[in-house]
């Protein structure tokens, strides 16, 4: 089962104000925890609602609405996507987490929609399109990950720094590590 964590914003986030170094460490080592238990598939956390925009519909029309937005115990500061065997479990490593605040905090624990809960609507032809879709995202993932490690970027999950040098060509645009290289890539994104 996966699962959306996700952390509400405070004031302090909406206000732009950024982590302790105390607490960046505690949650880095608390992410270490959940992708050393195979959990983590991704993390990431949000700017202020200041610098986004929501897209109103109704009906053909679409207005778009500049932040920051006023409720701020509906906005989110970021989240964790994960993958568990249970909500009891998904519970469990919430209750582990550092206060992603420090003070009054709360985080939302909601559940991922998987093909098989659309039932007889997702027809096969739409699961196929959604399977071909998920495919491409990872080509994609996969293609930018070494063309990073090309381009001398760090790698999420990797021991050393990696550069061109690591790497050879196979084919036009495509580089991948040497075989003498291992190089492991996590599936979320720094």
């Amino acid at each position: 089962m996966r699962f959306m964590v996700i952390v509400k914003a405070n004031k302090d986030s909406e206000a732009g104000v950024l982590p302790s170094q105390k607490l960046l460490a505690e949650m880095g080592k608390y992410n270490e925890e959940l992708v050393k238990a195979g959990v983590l598939l991704a993390a990431e956390g949000l700017h202020a609602s200041s610098k986004g925009k929501r897209v109103r519909f109704s009906g053909g029309n679409r207005t778009v609405i500049d932040g920051p937005f006023t409720e701020t115990k509906e906005l989110i500061a970021g989240f964790w996507l994960w993958q568990v065997r249970s909500l009891e479990e998904a519970i469990e490593w919430v209750k582990r987490c550092p206060n992603p605040t420090g003070v009054e905090a709360e985080i939302e624990i909601r559940q991922v929609f998987e093909a098989e809960d659309f039932g007889a609507e997702f027809t096969p032809e739409l699961r196929e399109q959604e399977e071909r879709l998920r495919a491409q995202i990872e080509k994609k993932r996969r293609h930018d990950a070494v063309f990073a490690a090309r381009e001398g970027a760090p790698l999420r999950g990797c021991e050393e720094p990696h550069s061109f040098r690591f790497l050879e060509r196979t084919g036009w645009g495509c580089w991948q590590p040497k075989k003498s290289i291992r190089v492991s890539i996590s599936r979320s994104h720094e």
